[in-house]
């Protein structure tokens, strides 16, 4: 970072993404914090020009607010290292790993983090015959917040009618029944547990709409249970090569005890809207959301 006394903040929002309106929630959310903690802030809508007006604007610090693909995929992490513009979030590597579902589960494997069953299937197949025994789930392999994903009942009389819009390859994986739980990673530390409560399935609406979700942080869990979050969180972050802040979410059946806890997926590019997850453990720790911010930006860099 410069040491101008406003160092110049870039938000970069929106973008082409599935998640453009998360993102742009976000960016807004972020951008304003940032200007109360007295930076410089220009939000940029990621279109095809972005490299141009990157280049053009020259500012201290990219605030990497964007959601799935492009954004959250190692795609603009690169363009920002060839434009050399220090960036917030992971770099291009764990960008690129963490949102292919698939290869992050590989990843937890060979960290001894327990997962569930899952498989990569051609979408013809999977709406053609049960390519797993119900109950399963179908989702992206390559998305995040819930976008394009499918709940096969046990009682299912047949495979899902998937959108024609699906990627033509998809995960296919086994549920996990039981609770939501998410921790947050921030720089070498885990913040908390959340406990996320819903009438149905967690889904976009739940995550984004208010009132879709009830969220109760610290969460109250068996000690084993919670402290087994933080460290696998943690272990997540790691072996998957994060930077700055990440979150790990996790599935646990009360009734199996702690051997009940699996990771679902670990978000590079966690939500900062008024209803995500990350900013309330935040605060469960006392870093309000201007500090959070700005902490960003000051563990931005090249290099990630």
């Amino acid at each position: 970072m410069s040491s101008r006394a406003s160092p110049k903040v870039a938000v970069l929002l929106g973008g082409p993404s599935a998640e453009r309106e998360v993102s742009l929630s976000t960016g807004r959310e972020c951008a304003a914090a940032l200007r109360g903690e007295g930076y410089d802030v220009v939000e940029l809508d990621a279109g095809p020009d972005l490299a141009q007006r990157l280049a053009d604007l020259r500012p201290d610090v990219a605030f990497n607010a964007l959601h799935g693909r492009w954004g959250e995929d190692g795609c603009v992490q690169g363009l920002l290292e060839w434009l050399r513009i220090p960036y917030t979030h992971s770099g291009v590597l764990t960008s690129a790993l963490a949102l292919d579902k698939q290869r992050t589960k590989e990843a937890y494997r060979a960290a001894g983090l327990p997962v569930v069953e899952s498989r990569l299937a051609c979408a013809a197949e999977v709406r053609a015959r049960h390519v797993m025994a119900p109950p399963y789930v179908v989702k992206p392999n390559n998305e995040g917040s819930s976008v394009g994903v499918y709940l096969v009942h046990e009682a299912a009389n047949g495979p899902p009618q998937l959108a024609d819009d699906m990627p033509e390859v998809v995960m296919v994986e086994k549920f996990a029944p039981g609770r939501e739980l998410t921790t947050t990673v921030m720089g070498d530390r885990a913040l908390t547990v959340t406990d996320i409560l819903t009438d149905g399935w967690y889904d976009y609406d739940a995550k984004y709409k208010p009132g879709g979700s009830r969220h109760v942080c610290p969460a109250d869990l068996p000690k084993d249970v919670f402290d087994a979050c933080l460290d696998y969180a943690l272990r997540a972050h790691d072996a998957l090569g994060c930077r700055g802040l990440s979150r790990t979410d996790f599935r646990w059946d009360e009734a199996s005890g702690l051997d009940g806890l699996i990771l679902l997926e670990t978000n590079t590019q966690p939500g900062m809207t008024p209803t995500s997850l990350s900013p309330e453990q935040a605060a469960a720790c006392g870093i309000s959301f201007g500090a959070l911010c700005r902490w960003l930006v000051e563990d931005a860099s090249c290099n990630r």
